[in-house]
């Protein structure tokens, strides 16, 4: 059985840019192989489940094949498979984004003018 270091597993599946990337994140704990912390030289195989919390909600993948060379992405998307949960989440989380209220339409007016200002001292009692 073939096995190879995360980080490299994780460069070459373009879940990051760089290899040192990778490894900064393992080391934050943001990767978790088959519930558990991992550290940069921690080896996978196939079958192993590999969780990445790069964006929200994190990624869980199964890992199908390895690879110490980054190739093209088509290449890269053949090392792993999303978890039907995962992508579920994933989804949903989308969604959720998609139908949330833009933030900037709550403000109406803007900043207060210099008049605004002086009122709003005034019903403080500070003028």
């Amino acid at each position: 059985m073939e096995k190879i270091r995360i980080d490299k597993w994780l460069w070459a599946a373009r879940f990051y840019k760089t290899r040192s990337l990778a490894s900064q994140e393992i080391t934050k704990g943001r990767v978790l192989v088959n519930g558990q912390p991992a550290k940069p030289a921690r080896e996978v195989a196939v079958g192993d489940s590999v969780n990445v919390r790069k964006d929200h909600p994190a990624i869980t993948v199964i890992v199908k094949q390895v690879s110490a060379v980054r190739g093209p992405a088509p290449v890269a998307q053949l090392l792993y498979e999303e978890t039907a949960e995962s992508r579920e989440k994933r989804e949903k989380a989308a969604e959720l984004r998609r139908l949330a209220p833009e933030p900037a339409q709550t403000i109406s007016i803007g900043r207060p003018t210099k008049r605004d200002r002086r009122q709003i001292d005034l019903i403080r009692g500070k003028g």
